[in-house]
């Protein structure tokens, strides 16, 4: 009863707040958002995969944060998401956005495994891979054209970035979560004629959470 009680606070809250964040949801893509929801709820405590919150506070933070990001999104894109953990943003958007793949990169192996179950119950195995892999150890991906380079909660990320940027394939899109030190960091790899940042877009609800797109060059 308190887990259908946690679902129905969640599915309210996206219902009520989508609009704020620039999203459209359909029927089902809030059926597959609330499976989404429900494997979380499952196996958070034993794997620590997204802070402790109230449902609606994880519709709002978690799932239409990440959403919020489809509208930098090419059409047809090859997702490329790095340190996965939970899923965000990568799944929320392989639901809103069934024209994305996306190759879903944790290095913990016990995370891995959720993300491929979570995958499966949301409907969203034939779009995505996972690889139970650090990006450092990985080749750069071959994949086609264009790929969108995801993070949102890599631990250590300002030190991170330069070396994704390195490892990212030539004119990847960047779509990154972060306040003020991933600002910084981008304006350091900028200066270095490495990523041109067009835009810094302020998350809705946040005073200091941004979306920032970048796009590497290939000079």
């Amino acid at each position: 009863m308190i887990m259908n009680e946690r679902i129905s606070d969640f599915t309210r809250a996206l219902e009520v707040s989508a609009a704020d964040y620039s999203v459209m949801l359909d029927a089902e893509a809030c059926a597959r958002l609330e499976n989404y929801c429900s494997i979380i709820e499952r196996f958070n405590s034993r794997l620590h995969l997204f802070a402790p919150v109230a449902p609606a506070e994880f519709a709002t933070r978690h799932i239409l944060e990440s959403c919020f990001a489809a509208q930098f999104i090419p059409d047809a894109a090859h997702i490329l998401d790095i340190g996965s953990g939970g899923g965000a943003p990568a799944i929320p958007l392989l639901i809103t956005r069934p024209d994305t793949r996306a190759m879903l990169i944790e290095a913990t192996t016990k995370k891995a495994i959720f993300l491929r179950e979570a995958l499966r119950e949301t409907g969203s195995q034939t779009q995505a891979e996972v690889v139970n892999q650090r990006f450092e150890t990985m080749p750069t991906p071959a994949v086609a054209a264009p790929v969108v380079v995801t993070c949102r909660a890599l631990e250590r990320f300002g030190e991170m970035l330069a070396r994704i940027v390195a490892w990212s394939p030539d004119a990847s899109r960047f779509v990154l979560f972060g306040g003020e030190a991933v600002r910084v960091a981008l304006e350091k790899i900028e200066a270095r004629k490495r990523v041109v940042v067009p835009q810094a877009v302020l998350i809705p609800r946040s005073d200091n959470r941004f979306v920032f797109v970048a796009e590497k060059t290939t000079a």
